[in-house]
């Protein structure tokens, strides 16, 4: 969406004689290479111009809100041929109709940029270079409030002024929406005229690496394998890691226009997830694979806690250049199949410690999407640095950032007021890779430019598109890249790195906190291995006369089952997954994140809380000692001994405090607690399932026990009588007995 920035009105050029010849020779002058001249001879004028003739930003100045402008599409090489086609949508965000008015297109036909800063200035809306040639003009009819309207106006190739550009290039190019005497709503973008057709010497093309990264972010448990896998549900095979982590919604086909794109575009250079690749039914055609899972690198390495990593599950191993290789050729069914491994940059920086965090897990190539020497050279180059780190050299293939930046689907600035759209951008693309071409047309240099994962796909096939049609630009390969001389090497390479990761505390205080949570889901399923699950499972199957739990496990046919005799292999399988899970938990996507660890916990929870007490209603107690029968489930396909505890809150009625039980799998066993009471009344018995440890791992379960204990029968009185009379004379005995001499 796009503001007036108070222009002059392209048609006031017209109206002032002495203006309109001193722009004749200040366009002569940006002829013959002196734009430099022409802009700073305009600025002085322009502004005073602005002052008296132009209304502040702001734009429809009837009811104080701004009318917007938003370029849909534009045709971002102009030859020959070609003319020029653009659409745009005018939106009125006031409650009343805008009157009807006109859209003009206006360039400047003999004028060239002389830097980047130029190019930026004119994008934002803060460059005064004329613009008095006017393509086009065409009506716009009244807008109805909270409307936009439509508007599309075709140049071809025979108009005059468009016939007349003798210099390829980038142009700049204001289209302006005019309503009565308001200040007219602007948008500042580029025509960018190719060299086919003019009498322009042919210069070498500028070498572009157009890179897209190949990975998911919809990874999660598939909860129907998941829960045949805790339950035993199915008998004929224990579903594998990547049956249970799947890619959700998005399938295990690559999506229909990714897969089109790459084989549109043979020069797109596509760095997979080897994770991603073996997800695949089909896996498409790659140019080099990156670290699993996408696994973010550079955090890690600014986290500097690879013991943290260790305990959530996602070992160094994981994430190797070693394991991207075997899976890479396990997902193409090829054991000889090999591709060059690049780490790609995560959400931080590539400082010297995470490229050399990178080179410790067999990276020599890295890949930096973005913050590696974005300082403002005074040309641009090639971007290869090669940096000494603790582990050995490590070459860094940096992306250009204003090339990258529009790529990925984002404006260079927030003034940048044709940017705003797809179109605008594309058009900003083309005419500033044109000139980075006109900088230094016989150096031979070759830009990195990066996709992001999410990027539209329209976008880049757009992109790509125009790219293949421009003649300053050769595509080129990853390889070429790497082959080619670097920049900048050694300290010097060094100098220009990073000195910060760039993430916030807060961003490193959030991937902690998941990585603690990460190591917690993963510790209850070692401690359900080694202290819940029966020790030793492989005999489980064996009939004991005095063991029921055995008779009820045979009388369900698992005793039969190859499954119910391998339980560590079974735990050991959840443990998989919990792993392969909180690899991608680890990546840089923040909602993956989220998504992944919290089914990994949940993992764990279920683990342990299929282990469970029934629970009892209440016990009441009418004699010294009872009974309190408890029973235990067990939803799992493997048999578990476990301690019960019972605590209650009274002296007066207590009950034993542990008994040890084995629990079949997918059954039941009870054990019974003996209840002593020496009074009546009531109290609370907690119970509790604790490992063979005796660490607690369920919520405590309560069950009220009444006691009515009371003397019923005469009988009884009797008997207190006897004691009483007997306790009398006991004591005159001791009272009155002769005592001996001696005493």
């Amino acid at each position: 969406m796009v503001h007036n920035h108070g222009h002059l009105r392209p048609h006031d050029h017209a109206r002032r004689r002495p203006w309109a010849k001193a722009a004749t020779v200040l366009a002569m002058l940006g002829l013959l290479g002196l734009p430099f001249l022409a802009s700073t001879a305009y600025a002085d004028d322009a502004a005073q111009q602005d002052a008296t003739t132009s209304t502040p930003s702001g734009g429809d100045t009837d009811h104080g809100t701004a009318v917007s402008m938003t370029i849909d599409e534009a045709t971002p090489v102009v030859t020959a041929t070609s003319g020029y086609h653009i659409k745009v949508s005018i939106t009125n965000p006031t409650a009343e109709a805008l009157t009807s008015g006109r859209m003009s297109l206006h360039t400047n036909v003999l004028f060239s940029f002389s830097s980047r800063t130029d190019i930026q200035e004119w994008s934002q809306g803060q460059s005064p270079i004329p613009t008095f040639d006017e393509l086009g003009t065409t009506n716009v009819p009244d807008i109805a409030p909270h409307a936009t309207a439509n508007v599309t106006m075709d140049v071809a190739a025979s108009q005059d002024k468009l016939k007349t550009i003798v210099n390829w290039g980038p142009k700049p190019l204001l289209v302006s929406y005019e309503r009565g005497q308001d200040a007219p709503t602007v948008v500042h973008t580029f025509l960018t005229r190719s060299s086919e057709g003019l009498p322009n010497a042919q210069t070498p093309a500028l070498n572009i690496t157009m890179a897209m990264p190949l990975a998911g972010d919809s990874w999660q448990l598939n909860q129907g394998a998941a829960k045949n896998l805790m339950t035993g549900q199915r008998r004929d095979a224990m579903p594998n890691v990547d049956d249970v982590v799947t890619l959700g919604d998005s399938g295990t086909r690559l999506a229909r226009d990714k897969e089109e794109l790459i084989d549109r575009h043979p020069k797109l250079q596509v760095v997979a997830d080897p994770t991603y690749l073996k997800a695949l039914s089909l896996p498409t055609t790659t140019n080099a694979i990156m670290q699993p899972g996408f696994f973010d690198l550079t955090s890690a390495a600014a986290l500097n806690d690879s013991q943290a990593y260790e305990r959530s599950g996602v070992a160094s191993a994981a994430w190797s250049a070693t394991t991207a290789a075997d899976q890479y050729q396990r997902a193409v069914g090829d054991k000889k199949a090999a591709q060059p491994a690049y780490a790609w940059q995560g959400s931080g920086q590539w400082t010297v410690q995470a490229l050399n965090h990178a080179k410790s897990g067999g990276y020599p190539t890295v890949i930096a999407d973005q913050g590696f020497n974005d300082d403002d050279d005074a040309t641009v180059h090639t971007g290869k640095y090669v940096l000494p780190t603790d582990s050995g050299d490590v070459t860094v293939l940096a992306s250009q950032r204003e090339l990258t930046t529009l790529a990925r689907g984002h404006a260079t600035s927030r003034q940048a007021d044709g940017e705003t759209s797809s179109a605008g951008r594309l058009s900003r693309f083309m005419a500033q890779s044109a000139f980075y071409q006109m900088e230094q047309p016989y150096t031979t240099r070759t830009l990195l430019v990066c996709f992001d994962v999410d990027t539209s796909v329209t976008d880049e096939n757009a992109l790509l598109g125009a790219m293949e049609h421009a003649s300053w630009l050769s595509l080129s390969s990853l390889d070429d890249l790497a082959q080619a001389e670097p920049y900048r090497s050694g300290e010097e390479a060094a100098d220009l790195a990073p000195t910060s990761s760039g993430l916030s505390s807060s961003k490193l205080g959030d991937i902690a906190s998941t990585l603690r949570g990460l190591a917690a889901s993963r510790d209850d399923i070692s401690r359900f291995s080694s202290d819940i699950l029966q020790e030793d499972t492989a005999t489980a199957s064996k009939p004991k006369t005095a063991d029921a739990g055995d008779a009820q496990s045979l009388a369900q046919q698992d005793a039969n089952s190859a499954r119910s005799k391998d339980g560590r292999a079974w735990i050991t399988r959840i443990g998989e997954i919990h792993d392969q899970l909180a690899l991608h938990a680890m990546s840089a996507n923040t909602a993956l994140r989220e998504r992944a660890s919290g089914q990994v916990n949940a993992l764990a929870d279920q683990l342990l809380s299929g282990v469970a007490i029934t629970p009892v209603e209440k016990i009441t107690v009418v004699s010294e000692t009872a009974g309190m029968p408890v029973s235990i489930s067990n939803t799992h396909p493997y048999p578990v001994k476990v301690k019960v505890s019972s605590l209650t809150d009274s002296m007066e009625i207590v009950t034993n405090r542990f008994v040890t039980v084995e629990v079949p799998a997918r059954g039941n066993a009870q054990v019974t607690f003996t209840i002593r009471v020496s009074t009546s009344g009531r109290t609370t018995a907690h119970l509790t399932l604790l490992d063979r440890q005796g660490k607690a791992f369920s919520s405590p379960q309560e069950t009220p026990i009444i006691s009515t204990l009371q003397i019923s029968d005469m009988s009884g009185f009797i008997f207190i009588a006897i004691a009483i009379v007997l306790g009398i004379v006991g004591l005159w005995r001791q009272f009155h007995r002769k005592k001996d001499p001696d005493e």
